[in-house]
């Protein structure tokens, strides 16, 4: 393997006020590269392992894989049957995709090998979080392997606290924070071919609340110097490596006659086939000129022995592959003419719909050319709250977006199976999206779960699952700020310096072009943006004019589409939303509302039909379909736990009859004195002259003693009655 022993196996990077420090331990000697990263006690191991290229493949089989354990964080979790890790959480699946779309740009072209890089939080401090530890481990594991890769890359996490940017903040800092940017980037080649050049970007995820463009463009400004001195200090480690990288050709010159002889034959054809509008005439019509070439190929080289005419197949697979890319490039760089002849700013024809499913709680169906997305909401009780148990993250969570992406969306058929990587990074995506516009649950107690279907694709369809959310949240009467409206946004690069952006990519453009930058947000500013690119990066100068293109288009859906289909949420919920009620009690009441095992609530909730739900701070939230189920079920928890005071009046039962006077049951199940003197307003000489036990009288609280103990008033009543 490509390991080796190293003078110096320890380094140490000051960035700021935190470090990274690096240790090259050997201990996953039979991997490829393999290093061990700490922040802080946060340690991760990462290892980078090269197998051999498969069959018949025709993409670089690339995984990443970031693997959370228990024991990091000193926890014992999992299923009581199990106690151990199961599945990836959504977060470890959305750390292992940050880390892919950050390395996979700078893997050679045509490099179709098997790679797999592990990331495995060994210990876990609460403050310092191991995605970065991991980019970081993968830049090293990678540079000091024999794995062809254009390394390093630097990543860093930019926080706002109060208006002050913050290197890598720290958990706390980040709840604080209204911005959580992390990027990730390389610097370009020197004209002496030295990697000392302009800084690009190559990966970008971030979230705020609802923050403008200016403030982006200064956070990665402010990024800057940090990348470079990453940069600067994985270029001194590799320098001590000196491992040998296989040689990987991204052009076989063997080929140039092939490639000149079809080139001729294919590109007319190929132009022909791409530049129409309708997607599904543009696909079959590029069949027919895969088929008609492949048999040209094939019965030139059915000569060849097999091994040789296997070869020069695949080749030929690739070449096509190629050509579009390249036909694709040509028409947006010389003529501005894309797929389907929009100009490079021009969003696809919009459409939209709200509440036309009778029976769901809110419903949106948003259209973007042959992109359709149908979301649906549901409104749920506090209690039905989704439980995180993570290694980084114990709690609930009351807002989700789900997003599914079934077969025949792009027209295909394949099984039906769970949500994979994809799906659920989409579906967080939209999630962040549209998060800073929810309404906090004091004003909204509702739990809110959004699923996107996508039901017709052709490119963009996370950015139309944030259009047909907002619209079935505003279907759905949920109070949101403002609605949220998202764009993809795409490059094609030329030769040198030469490029042009494009507006709402579809299909071709997302496979074939070179960037695929998504911007969501609300007219206020931006809530969540991704970017990934298939090129070494991009310049400040393509992300600030990407962003403005963003907004341009961003603006319109949210003028145009949104606002005329629902220009702010309905008055009233849908009549099959749960109703709730909510009001608090004393804390120490909950024992008395809970009940012996649990008993008083469920007798409660059994006879009315409702759902209640508890907050340690005494806050009660009751869920009921029933509108009188649920008043009457309030009315019964807050006589329950009243808290008594002097003054107040109260119906209830005689419970016991003494010679000095009748104990009356009175909320909360306690018990207060009637005294004989105050039975009546005149003299009475048995207590079983005016009561019996059982009877329900009306009394008033007169006085509560030192004790706590309450003495009660059947005569001021009547004389209350009377006046």
């Amino acid at each position: 393997m490509a390991s080796q022993d190293f003078e110096m196996t320890n380094f140490t990077c000051q960035l700021g006020e935190k470090s990274f420090h690096i240790e090259l331990p050997n201990w996953a000697e039979q991997a490829n590269g393999n290093v061990l990263v700490k922040s802080g006690e946060t340690v991760t191991l990462v290892t980078a392992v090269m197998g051999n290229e498969l069959p018949n493949q025709g993409f670089f089989p690339l995984t990443v894989d970031y693997e959370e354990r228990f024991y990091a964080a000193g926890k014992i979790l999992g299923s009581r049957f199990m106690r151990r890790e199961g599945r990836p959480s959504d977060e470890a699946i959305i750390t292992a995709r940050l880390i892919d779309r950050a390395i996979r740009p700078l893997f050679p072209k045509n490099f179709l090998r098997e790679v797999q890089v592990i990331c495995t939080c060994l210990s876990w401090d609460a403050q310092n979080d191991p995605d970065l530890s991991g980019l970081l481990g993968a830049s090293l594991a990678l540079s000091l392997s024999n794995i062809p890769w254009k390394g390093p890359i630097a990543a860093v996490r930019i926080g706002r606290v109060q208006g002050n940017f913050v290197l890598n903040p720290a958990y706390q800092e980040r709840a604080e924070s209204d911005l959580d940017f992390v990027l990730a980037g390389q610097q370009l080649a020197s004209p002496r071919g030295e990697q000392d050049g302009e800084l690009v970007f190559n990966m970008i995820e971030a979230e705020g609340d609802e923050i403008p463009e200016e403030t982006y463009e200064q956070a990665l400004a402010f990024a800057e110097p940090f990348l470079i001195q990453l940069l600067e200090f994985q270029k001194q480690i590799i320098a001590r490596g000196g491992v040998q990288k296989i040689l990987h050709k991204e052009r076989d010159s063997s080929f140039e006659d092939f490639e000149k002889e079809f080139r001729a034959w294919l590109d007319p054809k190929l132009e022909q086939a791409l530049f129409q509008g309708e997607k599904q005439k543009r696909m079959a019509s590029l069949d027919e000129v895969k088929k008609e070439y492949t048999a040209l190929v094939t019965e030139k080289y059915s000569d060849l022995p097999a091994q040789a005419g296997a070869q020069i197949q695949k080749y030929a697979e690739l070449f096509f592959e190629e050509e579009i890319d390249r036909i694709v490039h040509k028409g947006i760089l010389e003529r501005d003419q894309r797929v389907d002849d929009r100009k490079p700013d021009e969003i696809r024809p919009l459409a939209a719909n709200a509440g036309f499913l009778p029976r769901t709680h809110g419903s949106g169906l948003f259209e973007r050319g042959q992109t359709r997305t149908l979301s649906i909401l549901t409104l749920g009780a506090p209690g039905d709250q989704r439980l995180l148990e993570g290694m980084e993250f114990i709690g609930k969570k009351r807002f989700m977006h789900h997003y599914n992406f079934p077969p025949y969306a792009p027209g295909e058929v394949k099984p039906m199976r769970g949500p994979g990587r994809r799906e659920i990074g989409h579906g967080i995506l939209a999630e962040k999206s549209l998060f800073p516009v929810i309404p906090a649950p004091e004003e909204f107690p509702y739990t809110i779960r959004i699923v996107t279907e996508v039901v017709s694709s052709n490119g963009s369809t996370s950015m139309a699952a944030v259009c047909s959310s907002t619209l079935a949240l505003l279907d759905a009467g949920v109070p949101i700020k403002r609605p949220v409206a998202g764009i993809s946004m795409g490059l094609m690069k030329g030769e040198g310096d030469a490029y042009k952006l494009l507006t709402d990519i579809q299909g071709p453009e997302d496979k074939h072009g070179d960037m695929d930058f998504k911007v969501a947000g609300t007219k206020q500013g931006i809530c969540a943006i991704q970017l990934d690119v298939k090129v070494t990066g991009i310049t400040k100068q393509m992300f600030k004019e990407t962003l403005a293109a963003a907004r341009k288009a961003r603006w319109r859906i949210i003028d145009e589409v949104i606002a005329k289909v629902l220009p702010e949420p309905r008055a009233e919920l849908s009549p099959w939303a749960p109703k709730i009620a909510t009001f608090n009690i004393n804390p120490e009441k909950i024992g008395l509302l809970i009940g012996s095992g649990g008993k008083t609530i469920n007798r409660i909730s059994e006879e009315y039909g409702v759902e209640i739900d508890i907050e340690e701070t005494g806050q009660v939230f009751i869920t009921s379909q029933d509108k009188e189920q649920l008043a009457k079920a309030v009315e019964f928890v807050q006589n329950l736990t009243h808290e008594v005071q002097v003054g107040d009046i109260f119906v209830g039962k005689v419970k016991r009859i003494l010679e000095f006077g009748a104990f009356v049951e009175i909320p909360g199940g306690q018990e207060g004195l009637v005294h004989i003197s105050q039975l009546a307003p005149h003299r009475v000489n048995k207590v079983q002259d005016v009561v019996k036990l059982g009877q329900t009288v009306s009394v008033k609280v007169i006085e509560i003693d030192e004790l706590g103990r309450v003495n009660l008033s059947m005569k001021e009543t009547r004389e209350h009655q009377q006046g």
